[in-house]
């Protein structure tokens, strides 16, 4: 795949990582490192260092889906999904280095883990982010996500809670 910014032409390449893939799951947790660090929160609440330790943990198969996406065969940034309910699952750790954004990667994860999750026929996606992180909240608007009550504890004050319904109909049906 291709993706253009600038007037220049990226190879962008979006592929699921599994533990038998080493250097794209060695690649996928210093992703998972940079956005831990990139966030200026202890995230200890969500028992991340473990969560680091165990990829692709519960992020794998037969539930869980992590992805890679690689500009020029350069790690660029990741995604994740896992199960959280009966016909729910959970977005979790979008990020984008600094030096690949603009390129509309952000935007290409998103797509691809909302279509794995109807894969694994989920019914509803979900995801909670910072008060701070506008951009963010505005992307997944634009996919359909809208606010919801919180759904698991997060202690950072005015954090926002998401979901979108995977269904085509389902999501006519709430317009």
């Amino acid at each position: 795949m291709a993706t253009i910014a600038d007037g220049k032409e990226y190879g962008l390449e979006v592929r699921e990582v599994s533990g038998l893939d080493e250097e794209d799951l060695d690649q996928v947790k210093q992703l998972f490192l940079e956005y831990g660090h990139s966030l200026d929160i202890d995230l200890s609440f969500q028992d991340f260092e473990a969560e680091y330790k165990a990829l692709p943990g519960k992020y794998g198969p037969p539930d869980g889906v992590l992805l890679l996406a690689k500009v020029d065969g350069q790690a660029a940034g990741c995604i994740a999904l896992r199960r959280i309910g009966e016909g729910i699952c959970e977005m979790k750790r979008l990020y984008v280095r600094d030096s690949f954004r603009g390129l509309k990667i952000g935007k290409i994860l998103i797509q691809a883990i909302l279509e794995k999750a109807s894969e694994l026929h989920y019914d509803v996606m979900r995801l909670d982010t910072l008060p701070t992180m506008a951009k963010a909240q505005a992307l997944y608007h634009s996919f359909g996500f809208y606010h919801i009550e919180p759904y698991v504890f997060n202690p950072i004050e005015g954090a926002v809670f998401m979901e979108v319904k995977l269904n085509e109909d389902d999501r006519k049906a709430d317009q």
